[in-house]
């Protein structure tokens, strides 16, 4: 049964997640840890690192992670959290693909039209509001800790956060290598 409701989940999600990847992170878990209960917010924001860190776009990525733990979480063996992990991917991408197909055509045709131009100035606050909520879901205790319960990840994460927001958006610091060079400062001062 979780394989039926892993792949509708992520149908969904692909059908409705405007943005990209990052725009889909709060989509996926919301769906794969407040509602279906798949994993627990600590082991999303592990997929999370993981899906930035690994090639290919991050949604994908985060689909394909979440399906595999959410198939082992409910106690089913490694081949058959493969097939989540196959049926989460295949779920997520087969809405874009169906629609591409679909609209190639007419979108070429129409794309300079007035319509169409409005259509998309009305998605791009969309967009950002969809990837300002990834960011805000991130930003948990399971991720930063609180300063009542460990002062030192608390400041060492809030420090880590804004030196890789200040080093891409003002840097311009290729984010691949804030990444590195985040993990190895969480590594040596959080270890």
């Amino acid at each position: 049964m979780i394989f039926f409701y892993l792949f509708i989940t992520f149908f969904e999600i692909g059908l409705f997640g405007f943005g990209g990847g990052y725009g889909m992170l709060s989509l996926i878990q919301n769906e794969t840890v407040e509602h279906w209960h798949w994993m627990t917010a600590s082991q999303f924001t592990d997929i999370v690192a993981i899906s930035q860190m690994t090639p290919g776009p991050i949604g994908i990525n985060s689909a394909t992670y979440s399906g595999y733990q959410a198939v082992i979480n409910a106690g089913y063996s490694m081949p058959m959290g493969i097939l989540g992990s196959a049926t989460a991917t295949f779920a997520l991408v087969l809405p874009s693909l169906i629609l591409m197909i679909l609209i190639s055509k007419m979108f070429i045709k129409y794309m300079h039209t007035q319509t169409v131009q409005s259509v998309f100035d009305g998605l791009r606050p969309a967009v950002v509001g969809l990837l300002a909520a990834a960011t805000l879901l991130l930003c948990t205790k399971d991720n930063f800790s609180t300063p009542n319960e460990n002062a030192w990840q608390f400041w060492i994460s809030v420090l880590l956060f804004v030196a890789t927001f200040v080093g891409t958006m003002f840097f311009k610091v290729n984010p691949i290598k804030m990444i590195v060079m985040s993990g190895f400062a969480g590594l040596l001062l959080l270890y």
